[in-house]
């Protein structure tokens, strides 16, 4: 086979949750269960911490993950979805697993893939931990797909677990409420490991408390032991006064990530890093910092509010539910610009008045549509727009969608990309 070929015969033969949604969900842990023990269980084969939650998850597993290498120790890291190649899912030490490695996996397992029907998530953790293992990493750093109960990633056994926050979110599989969603995000507390949340809501917090409790896990509660304070930004780095305990311990940490709301997500980073130590992990102040001033040189992080060019200013971000888009007006709402410029496209499920009430009425927006089955029928878009009364064009392409807001833009304004992770994925950058 091709590495074209696997990738076909993954796509194709086996569902795929961000092609076509729901569908593509298992209801339990049964497959990937059965597919580790096809694998010989690889997942007891190395250390991992396990991160969930709404938002900030992905960008808290690269902050743990360059940290980790950055204090030399051999670090696999496990995220979706990918916006440019599928190996960007399965990484150590930040480079993608080889292509003839996917090709090898699939060729070795095709026959049993085949009679399994697992879901392509299903296969992708299976993949990723069979590799991890392989290459014998010290740790590795893995983010759940979807909840956390039921996430196919939900068989390890971590030495630590995160929870970054909790949002309404995939309300159709998760729950209603954040409740209901904290509850299937509390599901990778196991027997006895600590978790550390990073932050919480009144509806939550009883939810971990009683997880924690049931499993006798230890329950670390990050904004309250650590608080950081944005003192500047420029170009590169966001720069944090870094607090434990109110005693300060870290002036000026630099921070590669611009977007404003990864103040909430280092608070968890930092006190998962905490516990790593008492662990055994040596990770000095040195090794914090170079970590998080080269998150996404030392681990290929992207989509995280993104610079991808000046005059005008053009930022992407993969930010798609209520929560992130408020962080992410509130961060624009901070610079000046003559006009505001977005280019924007949505998956189905999306509540487009939910999120059409939080963007600002004085932008320019251009409507897009990203090229997957999931994707929100412009009509749709348009016809939510319509009622809010925005002034939009539709560019269905989403590079030419951009290219017509550049072409439209002074200097001094700012365009935007974002709405789906998806609409980030096609850009030509």
């Amino acid at each position: 086979m091709t590495y074209q070929d696997t990738l076909t015969f993954l796509l194709e033969q086996l569902p795929i949750y961000q092609r076509v949604g729901r569908s593509a969900m298992k209801k339990d842990l049964t497959n990937i269960r059965a597919l580790s023990e096809h694998l010989e269980n690889p997942h007891h084969k190395f250390t991992a911490l396990h991160i969930a939650g709404t938002n900030g998850k992905g960008s808290s597993a690269h902050m743990l993950a360059a940290i980790l290498q950055s204090a030399g120790y051999k670090t696999g890291l496990y995220t979706s979805p990918h916006l440019k190649d599928f190996t960007e899912r399965i990484r150590i030490d930040g480079k993608p697993i080889p292509r003839s490695a996917v090709v090898q996996f699939v060729e070795y397992n095709q026959a049993y893939l085949a009679s399994l029907q697992p879901s392509f998530f299903e296969m992708t953790v299976a993949m990723a931990f069979d590799y991890f293992a392989r290459e014998q990493v010290d740790i590795a750093v893995v983010e759940v797909g979807l909840g956390g109960r039921l996430d196919s990633t939900n068989i390890l056994t971590p030495l630590l677990s995160l929870i970054t926050n909790i949002g309404l979110d995939h309300t159709d599989m998760l729950g209603d409420t954040l409740a209901k969603i904290a509850y299937e995000k509390a599901g990778i507390i196991k027997p006895g490991i600590p978790v550390v949340v990073g932050s919480y809501h009144p509806e939550t917090l009883p939810v971990f408390k009683s997880k924690a409790q049931q499993e006798d896990s230890p329950l670390l509660l990050a904004f309250e032991e650590y608080r950081v304070v944005r003192q500047k930004v420029d170009a590169n780095y966001q720069y944090f006064s870094v607090y434990h305990q109110e005693k300060l311990i870290y002036p000026e940490m630099k921070l590669a990530l611009l977007g404003s709301y990864q103040q909430y997500n280092l608070v968890g980073v930092l006190a998962s890093v905490n516990q790593l130590l008492t662990h055994g992990f040596t990770i000095s102040e040195q090794h914090l910092r170079a970590g998080l001033q080269a998150v996404s040189n030392l681990t290929g992080l992207k989509g995280r509010w993104q610079v991808l060019g000046s005059n005008p200013t053009v930022v992407a971000d993969t930010g798609h539910n209520r929560e992130a888009l408020e962080e992410i007006v509130r961060q624009i709402s901070q610079h000046l610009y003559r006009n505001l410029r977005m280019v924007l496209g949505f998956v189905q499920e999306k509540d487009l008045n939910i999120i059409f009430r939080l963007l600002p009425t004085s932008a320019k927006y251009y409507f897009c549509q990203p090229d997957i089955p999931r994707a929100m029928p412009l009509s749709q878009v348009v016809e939510a727009a319509q009622q809010y009364q925005l002034d939009f064009e539709v560019v269905s392409d989403v590079n030419q969608a951009l290219r017509a807001a550049q072409t439209q833009s002074a200097s001094d304004d700012f365009i935007f990309v974002g709405g789906s992770t998806f609409v980030v994925a096609e850009l030509e950058i």
